[in-house]
């Protein structure tokens, strides 16, 4: 009998892009401009000054290279230095199922990779699809934050599939490749829990730099666990339960188009309180004529964003991007929510802690309803004149039931590069990652001068 394993091989195998349909091309190419973008603006972070100096450290003429810069490493340290920073700000698309993940954290693995075998645009959208596809799947077919293990876990698998196809693995090779990966990379959620540590930028870059080994050592003859899906000490048995696997049914059904471009750096289940929030603002006027708020949410929601006490008190950006109740607050107050929003300063601002001690957030049967088909939050602001707006949104900006034009993810991109490379630089990346598909070679794109 056929394994997952071996349908995930031969399904990479016989993908090409040539199969891919017209919108499926086109929101790969928005995807690795919005992440480039997202890297750059992470540009001073401390992971990305960590990361970047591991894979310094580690120099290979004709590998992959460093984001903003000429070096090149290997691809898996260049997949865990640039993923960590397409990550750090949470401001890197999302999709939302029993399982939520960041799928574009597949793009800089492909670019790595697919830089160093020296592959055309057109090979590395096909992977980038491929990468989607299955981590985007997987996260329909079966929870992993609900056992404790972090959706990370998910990714080892995407990325060793995009590498195995990169490389041109045969169907045997890709399915070592998946055991390798699958065996040695699961993750526990303590990485999202109470006060969040930097090490949340890079726990997906590390499973993707993992995974990219994987399909290298795969590719050098190495042997990978059987079974890694059913066997007696798999994913079915360990952790997840038996799942059947959906597969894209056509050249326009990839999971890719499911997915959502952010429209503010925090965690995708606050964007539709942001979204209320600064909807309700100009009726607001005066924040401290708030006498108390409540935000009307869903389980996904309360638990990752709005429950635990560190969330009201938060003492990192990681931990501020990561409380609905004070990027609400920030909102309200000062009209936007930015990468400023989570300064050190900010977080300790005394006006804006004392708004977050005003609001509460529930789980009710109305939001879980509507989730995870939309991202359901309900503002209900109680006024000291005793006045109450109401504001509802299930759909975001940037939701794929709402989604972000061509225009707005290039500004989104100008933006976060703006003070990291020239406006010339900028303009070349925007160029060539939207002409992705008719690049022989993807140097020019992954390889540039920051300022």
């Amino acid at each position: 009998m056929s394994t997952l394993a071996q349908m995930l091989a031969e399904r990479a195998h016989n993908a090409a892009f040539d199969r891919l349909g017209k919108d499926v091309v086109h929101e790969v190419k928005r995807r690795v401009l919005d992440s480039i973008g997202c890297a750059l603006g992470a540009w001073k972070s401390r992971p990305a000054q960590v990361t970047r100096a591991v894979a310094q450290a580690v120099s290979v003429p004709s590998g992959a290279s460093l984001f903003g810069s000429r070096q090149r490493t290997t691809p898996d340290l260049a997949a865990f230095s640039n993923g960590a920073l397409v990550r750090y700000l949470d401001f890197n698309d999302t999709y939302l199922s029993q399982e939520p993940a960041h799928p574009s954290d597949n793009i800089p693995p492909a670019l790595a990779v697919g830089q160093a075998v020296g592959a055309p645009g057109r090979d590395i959208i096909t992977a980038i699809a491929l990468g989607y596809e299955l981590q985007c799947r997987l996260c329909d077919a079966a929870s992993l934050r609900a056992h404790g293990w972090d959706h990370v876990c998910y990714g080892a698998f995407s990325t060793a599939l995009l590498a195995s196809k990169l490389y041109k693995l045969t169907p045997e090779q890709t399915v070592h490749a998946l055991g390798l990966a699958g065996v040695c990379n699961f993750a526990t959620r303590q990485t999202r829990t109470g006060q969040i540590s930097d090490w949340k930028a890079c726990a997906f870059s590390n499973a993707a730099r993992n995974g990219v080994f994987a399909a290298n050592l795969a590719r050098l003859g190495m042997t990978g666990p059987n079974e890694i899906f059913e066997g007696p000490k798999g994913l079915f048995k360990m952790i997840t339960g038996p799942f059947d696997l959906r597969w894209s049914g056509g050249p326009d059904d990839w999971m890719i188009c499911k997915t959502y471009v952010k429209f503010w750096p925090a965690e995708y289940h606050s964007q539709s309180a942001i979204d209320a929030a600064l909807q309700l603002r100009p009726q607001v006027g005066d924040a401290r004529e708030i006498d108390h708020i409540l935000i009307e949410s869903f389980e996904a929601a309360v638990s990752i964003i709005g429950s635990e006490p560190e969330k009201w008190r938060p003492t990192s950006r990681e931990t501020a991007d990561h409380s609905m109740g004070y990027c609400v607050a920030v909102a309200l107050l000062d009209g936007d929510v930015t990468q400023a929003s989570f300064s050190e300063q900010r977080i300790r601002d005394r006006e804006t802690l004392q708004l977050l001690d005003k609001i509460k957030i529930i789980e009710t049967d109305e939001c879980n309803a509507g989730y995870p088909d939309g991202i359901p939050n309900k503002m209900i602001v109680k006024l000291k004149d005793g006045g109450t707006l109401t504001k509802y949104v299930k759909y975001p900006r940037g939701h794929a039931g709402n989604p972000m034009t061509d225009e707005e993810v290039t500004q989104k991109f100008t933006r976060q590069s703006a003070g990291v490379v020239s406006a010339a630089t900028a303009r070349k990346i925007v160029e060539l990652a939207l002409d992705l598909e008719n690049l022989a070679d993807v140097t020019p794109l992954v390889e540039f001068d920051t300022l």
